[in-house]
């Protein structure tokens, strides 16, 4: 009599068990299309996503485009080729201000850092005037504005002006770096980190610059950005995407693992570089994002709007209403 109860009790189980998975399966919220820099580091969190099967768990199917550059990415959101890309809240709030209407929710609060040569005595933002700095971006880089708040702050110089400022794209600078033509460089972080590993000590990073205007660290400046009508269409599918997203970045903060994995895509020279790389990724993970979070950004958007002028925020010299996506909080 037991083995026919117990034959019985494993098809209940059973039962059970499709039961509470059916809704799971029957949420199915269709696919979003990412469209991402080719080499860019948002392509390490999304294979993170796809890999342990992140987007399916949370209903939806993911699939990944790559481009050669941001502005093609731009282009293919606008033509409707992808749903998602990257880009900061400056870009959102400056098309906001032109009418058209995309939205923002965090990706990372890394932007970039100064690293210098070691052999050069410079080991502070005091250090730089006089100095030949590279500056990646160009002269409205919001971390370079950022650099510059901070100068007029603490050294009442216009650093523009009083270091000898070379602009270019951060592979060019940093190979300018190396071969002793630059002093120091403010470079995008996942360049300056494998400088770094390099031994190129890093003199001021923008996170930190930005949290002695009184504005945190660890507000975010880069996000995933989509059209609104999109996502007012479809505002289950976001939540998903946000949630699937903060899994990944809960795996690639806490196992080192996963990123003997990534090793491949990161394009790790050795094991220095990969632990560099890691731990400044780790650095940008935004942790929380409510009301606090989005009036930091505002503040922030107002100096740089005060730096850069209109050629950097358009129109608005405020961030606009509609910036962030109201729908997704932590």
């Amino acid at each position: 009599m037991i083995r026919p109860f117990v034959r019985w009790l494993s098809v209940l189980s059973a039962l059970l068990a499709g039961l509470l998975a059916w809704p799971l399966a029957a949420a199915d919220l269709g696919t979003i299309r990412a469209g991402v820099l080719r080499f860019g580091t948002v392509s390490w969190e999304l294979d993170v996503l796809k890999h342990h099967g992140l987007d399916r768990r949370e209903g939806f199917t993911l699939e990944v485009t790559a481009f050669a550059s941001n502005d093609a990415a731009d282009v293919a959101l606008m033509g409707d080729a992808v749903d998602i890309i990257v880009e900061d809240w400056l870009w959102v709030s400056r098309q906001r201000a032109e009418g058209i209407l995309v939205s923002f929710i965090p990706y990372s609060s890394n932007v970039g850092f100064v690293v210098a040569r070691p052999d050069r005595g410079i080991a502070r933002l005091a250090d730089l005037p006089g100095r030949n700095l590279g500056v990646a971006g160009g002269a409205l880089d919001k971390g370079w504005l950022v650099l510059q708040a901070l100068a007029r702050r603490e050294l009442g110089t216009d650093l523009s002006k009083a270091a000898k400022v070379v602009y270019g794209a951060p592979p060019l600078l940093a190979e300018k770096l190396k071969q002793g033509e630059l002093d120091a460089a403010l470079l995008y972080w996942h360049f300056g980190a494998r400088l770094e590993a390099q031994g190129f000590p890093k003199i001021v990073g923008v996170a930190e610059a930005q949290e002695a205007l009184g504005v945190p660290a660890s507000t975010p400046q880069l996000g995933y950005i989509f059209k609104q009508s999109w996502a007012e269409a479809n505002p289950e599918r976001i939540a998903a995407f946000a949630r699937a997203s903060r899994a990944a970045k809960a795996i690639m903060k806490t196992s080192d693992a996963e990123w003997e994995r990534l090793r491949p895509l990161t394009r790790a020279e050795d094991d220095a570089t990969l632990r560099m790389l890691r731990d400044r990724y780790r650095e940008g993970i935004v942790e929380r994002w409510g009301d606090a979070e989005r009036e930091a950004a505002a503040k922030l958007y107002a100096v740089l709007a005060e730096l850069g002028g209109e050629p950097l925020v358009g129109k608005s010299k405020t961030l606009v209403d509609g910036t962030f996506w109201p729908l997704v909080r932590y």
